[in-house]
């Protein structure tokens, strides 16, 4: 594989510096990226679907010829009509909004179109279909890759580049390309050798060997990965040393006596798992995650607390100023009257001491809080990334919590953890109210031990959703759903209860976020919502505006709160039983799982209602999935089907570790396979001394700043 990434494209024929630049624009720059820049489909010339066996509502692919293009506008809009043929019956192709498709589908063009099947006017048609080139290829399977029209690169003009490749790199003609997963892996699982991988990945003869590539190809990917993060996580045990906390200490017993509910199995379970960890000197390296409501904070300061009774400190770090905050008011509450020895006392004690470090506080308070820090009168801090600044110093910091932890940088993680005393290393607790499903988590976060909290606290209210399929625009007269929403945020504020209303995620621009957040609120308290107490808040708001709002909604003395999703997480009001999402098709299954546990905290029966038009089925899919469904973690498995693993993976695809073939949608069974494996492999052989082939692929796949960069979290 080395050989493969040390010879540039322009060692194939026909690669000149424009067709370099080309392949260069998708990612492709040497041999081994050409290798590994798999098909996307496949054409089987044995079952070729018919045109004329085609029936409406039926999802196909059809090898078709063109044989006429055009192009109009309609109100604005390009759209181009293409009609194709088989040989034996047409349809119609229709591409609304592409206009370049005009110069692509010339006429007597081959191209295998995906796509569902309609009827316009008697005839068949596909709208907006997947189209992809394929020439005048024959064969029985026909690979096809992803195209870049942009770069002007095709299918077979990838296909020609692979073909040489492996030409003059397999037998016969070639050497072979070295495969260094252990015999007996193979063997367990039955998987074909890489050679045969390579070949029937791209060139398969049959489906099935198509199938059987694949399926060791993916593996190999998973398997690296796994082996990367495993012997990483091991080599920071057995190097870093962290701080022997007290076990259920006097403080711990405490707060589990104050709590006036029993805790959850799930609670008990995690609380057990993190007392674990706390109580040997390696670092604790844990991701704890739950579902909203789920009870996270307590099983964080119960964390805590382990490192107060043992005379240091704890850090909670959040995202915004508005859950940091929450999260200060909320603990100082938890935590009661709680003490801790203090020998300079008369009574020997003094009050557990919770303080708040944001940036919006004045300089005489900053000033005095940094202080005590660095003296250790203060026992757990909650702040920002104000916290991370250098100069915050503690006394001794041992506990580290960073809630939300996917909205800060890998660096900023990492600075917090550098803040313990000497040469020690913190215990780091990272939350997540987002959901992930469990093979995904071993993937994102095969570094971190996993605690899961799969069970709500009781008391929690059901949340009933409701889709009004309306612009969530507010423009124009309301429908009549819109306007039975209305009438019950009305009931809702006479009952006393309160409501939130999120404003368009018009796009990425928080200006234009914070623009519609200002027309929606006016437009509100002058009609749907006139005479109530109407409140705002936004991103471009001062922190002392804010905190200004939030404790007018928090305090009842205001009915409804116009926001932006700056009220996605933490914030926490019992009293606020009816959640209003405008524009709700333009969010994700995660962001509006989260809005919505804004509601439900309560004793009062809550609703939320998703206002929207669903453009794309995609879009329909993940308003109806809300409606019916109300737990996280299912929702966290449709999510990955409708949309990926592109959005859950994130910041962890950086240099060629990506998942190139690998699906977390389709491949959790080998994930688990790989996981195992590489557990089993390093157990034997730590550093991989007795496999060195292996050892170098890895170097090759992962490189030493990358994986670095994938522990610092």
């Amino acid at each position: 594989m080395a050989d493969f990434a040390e010879r540039p494209v322009s060692a194939l024929k026909g690669v000149g510096p424009k067709r370099e630049k080309a392949l260069s624009a998708v990612g492709i720059e040497n041999l081994l990226d050409l290798l590994t820049y798999y098909p996307r489909r496949y054409l089987d010339r044995t079952k070729e679907a018919r045109i004329g066996d085609l029936v409406e509502g039926d999802e196909a692919s059809v090898l078709v010829t063109i044989k006429s293009t055009s192009m109009r506008r309609v109100r604005g809009r390009a759209m181009v009509n293409s009609t194709v043929t088989d040989g034996q019956s047409s349809m119609a192709l229709t591409f609304f909004n592409q206009a370049w498709r005009e110069k692509q589908l010339v006429v007597g063009m081959q191209a295998m179109v995906f796509g569902k099947v309609g009827s316009f006017r008697g005839q068949l048609q596909m709208t907006n279909p997947i189209v992809d080139l394929v020439g005048d290829k024959t064969g029985r399977i026909i690979p096809v890759y992803p195209q870049s029209e942009k770069a002007g690169l095709s299918s077979w003009d990838l296909a020609g580049w692979i073909a040489e490749t492996l030409r003059r790199s397999l037998p016969p003609k070639g050497r072979g390309v070295l495969d260094p997963i252990p015999d007996a892996i193979i063997r367990e699982f039955g998987f074909v050798d890489r050679n045969m991988a390579l070949k029937s990945i791209h060139q398969p003869e049959e489906m099935q060997d198509m199938s059987q590539a694949r399926r060791r190809l993916v593996f190999d990917e998973l398997f690296r990965m796994q082996l990367a993060l495993v012997q990483r996580k091991r080599l920071l045990e057995s190097t870093q040393v962290g701080v022997e906390h007290v076990i259920n200490g006097p403080l711990v017993q405490k707060f589990a006596e104050s709590v006036p509910f029993d805790l959850t199995l799930a609670q008990k379970r995690t609380i057990a798992e993190i007392s674990a960890d706390l109580a040997t000197p390696v670092p604790m390296h844990r991701l704890l995650q739950g579902d909203v409501g789920a009870g996270k904070t307590l099983v964080a300061v119960a964390s805590m607390l382990a490192a107060v009774d043992g005379g240091h400190q704890a850090a909670l770090m959040a995202p915004t100023e508005v859950l940091a905050e929450q999260h200060y008011v909320g603990i100082r509450k938890m935590l009661g009257e709680l003490t801790v020895p203090d020998p300079s006392t008369l009574m020997g004690e003094r009050p557990l001491k919770v303080a708040l470090l944001v940036s919006r506080m004045g300089t005489a308070d900053t000033k005095r809080i940094l202080g005590d820090l660095m003296l250790g009168n203060i026992d757990i801090v909650v702040g920002t990334h104000s916290l991370i600044q250098d100069r915050v110093m503690f006394d001794s910091l041992t506990m580290v919590v960073v809630d939300e932890q996917h909205r800060f940088g890998v660096e900023q993680r990492a600075a917090l953890r550098d803040k313990g005393p000497g040469e020690l290393v913190p215990d780091v607790l990272v939350m997540t109210a987002t959901p992930i499903p469990r093979t995904a988590a071993m993937t994102v976060y095969g570094d971190l031990d996993v605690s899961v909290l799969d069970e709500m606290p009781p008391g929690r209210t059901p949340i009933v959703t409701k889709w009004v399929e309306a612009p969530g625009s507010l423009e124009g007269e309301p429908p009549l759903d819109l306007e039975l929403m209305w009438q019950e945020v009305r009931e809702q504020v006479g009952e006393g209860r309160q409501v939130y209303v999120v404003c368009p995620l018009i796009d990425e621009s928080e200006k234009l976020e914070v623009a519609s957040a200002e027309v929606t609120h006016e437009r509100l308290s002058n009609l749907e919502l006139e005479g109530l107490n109407v409140g705002l808040l936004h991103g471009r708001l001062s922190s002392a505006e804010k905190e200004e709002t939030m404790e007018e909604f928090r305090s009842g003395r205001m009915d409804v709160l116009v926001a932006t999703t700056v009220i996605e997480v933490g914030v926490d009001v019992p009293n606020a039983t009816v959640m209003v999402i405008l524009d709700a098709d333009r969010f994700g299954i995660a962001q509006l799982h989260q809005l919505r546990g804004r509601v439900g905290r309560g004793a009062h029966e809550s609703s939320c209602w998703l206002v929207g038009e669903a453009t794309t089925p995609d879009g329909e899919s993940r308003l109806e999935a809300l409606v019916a469904e109300t737990d996280g973690f299912i929702l966290a498995e449709i999510d990955l089907e409708l949309r990926g693993e592109g959005t859950i993976l994130g910041e962890r695809q950086k240099g060629r570790n990506d998942l190139q073939l690998a699906s977390l949608r389709r491949d959790g069974e080998v994930v688990v396979q790989a996981r195992q494996s590489a557990i089993e492999v390093l157990d034997a052989d730590p550093g991989l001394a007795n496999q060195p082939e292996l050892a170098a692929e890895l170097q090759l796949f992962f490189a030493e700043e990358d994986e670095a960069f994938l522990m610092k979290g």
